[in-house]
């Protein structure tokens, strides 16, 4: 019987597939694939799922479904998150259903602490954070996960629900974006972002540690600059340079879509949302003074299988 493991991360813009085989404290992997889904799109801010976000999900989960199949992952050996944008969406319970009844995957949707720990567990996974105590960041399209914690444990975490999605819609009504929205939008980090600060003042991380979406596109990005190529595949854990952020940061800023698009290293994807993202970042690392910054390509999935393989 085969020991494979599917991880399945609905997130509010992409959802994720992770297939591995366990190898004792390792695994390797078997295949992985990320597709746009974007369920929140439209919705999130009215706490729904749009019938054609519906149908969005559940063709990526179909597909999904075929290669968990295809690769011989038995159905209870598949475990499949909701992340913000489920859990906060009122017909939550219906789009569960309907994901079960077509695609036969069941989701289990969590909290956002619960997806703080998935997160610090994949990240520290992926990339040696050391001993001091480094500032986790992972911003989806619905929420935004903070963590303070070194390589042995978590000291500090919270949800916020600021992710991408959520701020374009409420904050980026010109492309670029426009000095006032730049305005508002910081203004709304400084109300909602007091336990942040809180916790930063209380154990003085000294780096920024980054995973997902944004993070991962502005590796790509330094890559492109320096190297001119993608970064390595098998590589997991990356430093990017304050400088380096800036001079992205810049770019980013000062585009509009088709500009930002011609960035090499920009995906689709990402293009719109990272506007609003390294907004997100910048004022992080201003406003607790930080100059590091390192990036894990492991989140919440590669979280998942470490905890399951840790069983």
């Amino acid at each position: 019987m085969s020991s494979r493991l599917g991880i399945i991360d609905l997130g509010t813009n992409t959802f994720h597939l992770l297939i591995a085989e366990p190898n004792g404290a390792h695994f390797k992997t078997v295949f992985h694939e990320s597709r746009p889904a974007r369920i929140g799109l439209g919705g999130i801010n009215k706490r729904i799922i749009t019938p054609e976000a519906q149908d969005r999900a559940l063709a990526v989960l179909s597909y999904f479904r075929e290669k968990l199949d295809s690769f011989e992952v038995m159905p209870e050996k598949t475990f499949a998150f909701g992340t913000s944008a489920v859990r906060n969406a009122e017909n939550r319970q219906a789009f569960c259903s309907e994901i079960l009844e077509k695609t036969n995957i069941e989701v289990t949707v969590i909290d956002g602490n619960r997806e703080a720990e998935y997160i610090y567990k994949g990240v520290r996974h992926g990339a040696d954070i050391g001993d001091g105590p480094s500032l986790i960041m992972d911003i989806g399209g619905g929420s935004v996960e903070f963590i303070i914690g070194n390589r042995s444990q978590i000291f500090w975490k919270q949800s916020f629900e600021i992710g991408g999605q959520r701020l374009m819609e409420k904050f980026m009504r010109n492309d670029p974006l426009s000095q006032a929205d730049r305005r508002s939008l910081y203004n709304h980090f400084d109300e909602n972002l007091i336990p942040l600060a809180n916790a930063v003042h209380q154990y003085a991380p000294e780096k920024l540690v980054g995973s997902s979406g944004t993070f991962d596109t502005l590796v790509d990005i330094h890559f492109h600059h320096h190297a001119g190529a993608w970064p390595p595949a098998e590589q997991t854990d990356f430093d990017i340079p304050l400088e380096e952020f800036y001079r992205a940061y810049a770019l980013i800023l000062s585009g509009n879509h088709d500009e930002r698009m011609a960035i090499p290293g920009m995906i689709e994807l990402r293009v719109d949302m990272i506007v609003v993202a390294v907004c997100l970042i910048d004022y992080v690392l201003k406003t607790h003074g930080i100059r590091q910054i390192q990036v894990s390509k492991y989140a919440l999935k590669e979280g998942v299988l470490a905890e399951l393989m840790a069983k």
